[in-house]
């Protein structure tokens, strides 16, 4: 299961790489390069991030894409809400009409993890995530990889 659209991916990554160049106006391409992204749907999200206003697009020659909110000022979350929100549960997603405006255990209990997902991504910053301890080493001027094959696996 995904938590995440390819799209909310993207643009997480791209929010990371230009959160580590604050100041500076890179265009698609170099975007896509660092953040190993097709830079055919990587403008898109790009898109919806300068919509929102996380990035500032500039066209031209000159043009691209600047981080427009400084990293410690932008959470997690409002980049995923800009770009593909999660979708909380409000009314019966099997439309019963017993239900009414209540929703079922089950259900109930998804919408109180997205919520709990929700709040989770809200409290980290892209600061944190740029500035996070990691034994990982740099992939490609910026997005870190764990080398190890064992990465993440307790001994």
């Amino acid at each position: 299961m995904k938590l995440f659209s390819d799209a909310c991916e993207y643009g997480l990554r791209a929010t990371v790489w230009l959160g580590q160049r604050v100041g500076e106006t890179h265009k698609v391409r170099e975007i896509a390069a660092g953040t190993h992204a097709s830079a055919g749907y990587l403008v898109k999200v790009l898109q919806r991030l300068a919509k929102a206003g996380i990035l500032s697009a500039q066209r031209g020659s000159q043009g691209g894409f600047t981080l427009e909110r400084a990293p410690e000022a932008l959470t997690v979350l409002d980049v995923i809400n800009a770009v593909d929100p999660i979708e909380r549960i409000e009314t019966c997603p099997l439309g019963l009409d017993s239900h009414g405006a209540h929703l079922c255990p089950l259900h109930r209990r998804i919408d109180d993890a997205m919520a709990l997902i929700e709040d989770g991504f809200g409290a980290v910053t892209i600061a944190e995530l740029i500035n996070e301890p990691t034994r990982s080493r740099l992939l490609c001027n910026g997005l870190r990889v764990d080398p190890s094959p064992a990465a993440g696996k307790e001994a």
